[in-house]
């Protein structure tokens, strides 16, 4: 796909490398974007460039297949709602800190 920029350049995920949840979440100003409508959200950003793996590369349209809310009241919503959308679409390649470590600390 020729997306509208490279999805790690300057513009994709500010200079370094940056995945998923947190190249959407740039995209937003906490302060002056919400209530936030999806349908809005996607036609301003649809054909973006989301890393979602060091080797996989989706649009923003592709993850806001499975957002089921239409608009959001502010960003803890909007982030909970992506992530939701995310883990349950196979977006999401973290596990989990209680993967890696097993608690009894």
């Amino acid at each position: 796909m020729d997306w509208p920029h490279d999805p790690d350049g300057e513009q994709g995920s500010e200079g370094r490398r940056q995945y998923g949840h947190a190249v959407l979440a740039k995209k937003v100003d906490e302060e002056e974007d919400f209530p936030l409508s999806a349908a809005d959200y996607v036609e301003q950003y649809g054909d973006h460039p989301i890393r979602i793996d060091y080797e996989t590369v989706v649009s923003v349209e592709e993850i806001f297949e499975g957002v089921e809310k239409e608009e959001f009241a502010d960003f803890v919503e909007f982030h909970q709602e992506l992530g939701r959308a995310m883990r349950e679409n196979g977006y999401w390649f973290y596990e989990g800190a209680e993967q890696f470590v097993d608690g009894s600390a």
